[in-house]
């Protein structure tokens, strides 16, 4: 778009910010199916279940309401139920009533989803490394961190 159909008041990007927000993009695309590749060839993994192992291991009590770990994840509250029911059948993961709102259910990490967890993990710590921070360099991490904080709490 021309600097002349602007819209009133807004500078166009500049060349430089143009290819970050082409490249931004493109990562944003490409990033997810990389990691998610190695995982599914290596570990016979998907990423969403790493993420949902990972996410059960970091809460206290390896437990985290279902509608939370959706939200944890990135998933519709239904997309969670299906991925927990195959985690539960594979013995990763119980779902187990919620104690303060009978309605709701927990999904508590297994002693078998943790081994397995950390089976995956260091195929996950490759690939990140090998996809995103081998191609950092110098780049000051804390600032990059705090920029994408930054954007994702604007959003």
């Amino acid at each position: 778009m021309s600097a002349s159909s602007s819209p009133a008041g807004l500078a166009p990007l500049s060349p430089q910010e143009e290819a970050v927000m082409r490249a931004l993009g493109r990562f944003l695309l490409v990033m997810p199916r990389a990691l998610d590749a190695d995982l599914v060839r290596e570990q016979r993994m998907s990423a969403s279940e790493y993420s949902v192992l990972r996410h059960l291991s970091e809460t206290p009590g390896q437990l985290m309401r279902m509608s939370e770990l959706a939200t944890a994840c990135d998933m519709s509250l239904s997309g969670m139920t299906r991925l927990a029911a195959k985690l539960e059948s594979l013995g990763y993961l119980r779902r187990i009533r919620c104690q303060e709102d009978a309605r709701g259910a927990n999904a508590v990490l297994t002693e078998k989803g943790l081994e397995r967890l950390q089976e995956a993990w260091p195929t996950h710590l490759a690939s990140v490394r090998r996809h995103i921070f081998d191609h950092l360099g110098e780049i000051d991490l804390a600032r990059l961190a705090a920029a994408f904080n930054a954007m994702a709490s604007d959003a």
